[in-house]
């Protein structure tokens, strides 16, 4: 696209750009609004504004109208959420994580429990030490594969359709992918 060469040639003609060639005050050669701005400059300082907003509280205003676009843009926003590469979604989560320590404690406690509550008071030594071989295995065959592996109900311990027990018969290995793909289903 071909530009006025002046501001005034640029106000003239109604165009919103105009390109002189000559560096701007930050040295940026690139075209400038008719307004007077240079496009570098105004990227520079959105950037670092965008940045300090970020460091601030958000206002109740703000949370509530975040609330709402997403009730109203439900299954656009985790759509989008899907579509981020795995290493975003996984720095997500850790920042997530390091801001929400009580809920993370909170869910482990959860799952614990429903452990041990699924946990037969009949299950003999020799059955609990099975329990613990293959979370030992599971452990050992991250280390050695380099590929999480993970300790798997076969019958969940929580579903709509029926609720397992935390036996040694119900648990399999999975790697941590096939295990978030199965979900609580059997």
């Amino acid at each position: 696209m071909e530009y006025p060469k002046t501001r005034k040639e640029a106000k003239a003609l109604g165009a919103t750009h105009y390109f002189t060639g000559e560096p701007c005050v930050r040295g940026h050669v690139a075209p400038r609004k008719t307004k007077g701005a240079c496009v570098e400059c105004m990227k520079e300082d959105w950037a670092a504004d965008n940045e300090r907003r970020k460091s601030q509280p958000k206002s109740d205003a703000a949370k509530a109208a975040g609330r709402r676009y997403y009730e109203k843009n439900k299954d656009l926003t985790k759509a989008r959420s899907r579509n981020r590469p795995a290493e975003l979604q996984r720095e997500y989560r850790r920042a997530w994580k390091d801001k929400h320590p009580e809920q993370v404690q909170a869910s482990a406690n959860a799952w614990k429990r429903r452990a041990r509550n699924a946990t037969p008071s009949w299950l003999t030594s020799e059955h609990k030490l099975q329990i613990r071989e293959l979370y030992l295995a599971a452990r050992r065959l991250t280390r050695d594969t380099g590929v999480k592996h993970v300790v798997d109900h076969i019958i969940p311990l929580r579903s709509n359709e029926v609720c397992g027990l935390h036996v040694p018969w119900n648990l399999q290995i999975l790697t941590h992918i096939e295990n978030s793909s199965k979900g609580n289903r059997l």
